[in-house]
């Protein structure tokens, strides 16, 4: 099987973004998108293989660029440009909207699409389903799930699967219980599955195990959460 990346251009407003759309090269037709949505880092490693690795599942992914040229591998553009998302939810809805714009321009993609994204990507992927984006669904993997703008009855019409690390010191107990409440009350199509023994970041193969608090490789967790991801998926898109 072989993957192709391919660069793709884009705009929000006046910002340009550079991401990269993943498919299998030996797959004929459309497919269904993803918005794979990056963590912290940026457009790494990480989300590249995460691309590559939802793309050899059939799927048109789009690993999308939340920060735009000169920020990433910058600690104190990062910060800010961090900073300044997550406290602004209109903003970082708009900026995953452009994303789902590119996709949809892509002529691999054929119109049902989720997003899935990692750590910060994963509040990312909660907030375009908060924000009544055009989603099948919307899945967070170890990110966080507190939001400032909580959704109302009836604002999320995508499907909505979490998967938390039961020792997650990042995203307490206290913010999964609210999730759970907010869901409810927006009485969304939703789940979530928590790994014992899992820290953040478990989907970080390299991750050394106390090198950042709180941040560590879970074997177990990854595949797991991968299989049920892709199950979800393939549900929701069915």
């Amino acid at each position: 099987m072989a993957i192709s990346r391919r660069a793709v251009s884009y705009l929000d407003g006046q910002t340009p973004l550079n991401g990269q759309l993943h498919c299998n090269s030996s797959q004929r037709g459309k497919r269904p998108g993803i918005l794979l949505i990056h963590g912290g880092a940026g457009l790494d490693d990480h989300a590249k293989y995460q691309a590559d690795r939802y793309a050899a599942a059939g799927y048109a992914v789009f690993a999308c660029d939340m920060f735009g040229d000169g920020v990433a591998g910058n600690r104190d553009r990062v910060i800010k440009c961090l900073m300044t998302l997550r406290d602004d939810p209109s903003k970082l809805a708009e900026r995953g909207m452009a994303g789902l714009a590119a996709l949809s321009h892509c002529p691999e993609a054929d119109g049902r699409v989720a997003a899935v994204g990692f750590c910060f990507g994963g509040l990312a992927a909660l907030t375009l389903a908060r924000s009544g984006a055009r989603l099948t669904a919307a899945v967070s993997i170890h990110g966080s799930v507190a939001t400032t703008k909580p959704a109302g009855p009836g604002a999320i019409t995508a499907k909505v699967l979490a998967c938390h690390g039961a020792l997650d010191p990042h995203v307490p107990l206290q913010h999964v219980t609210d999730f759970a409440e907010e869901m409810n009350h927006a009485r969304a199509d939703w789940q979530l599955i928590i790994f014992g023994g899992a820290m953040h970041g478990f989907t970080h193969s390299d991750a050394a195990a106390g090198a950042t608090p709180g941040v560590a490789y879970h074997a177990v967790a990854d595949e797991r959460s991968f299989a049920a991801t892709r199950a979800f998926l393939a549900d929701a898109m069915a």
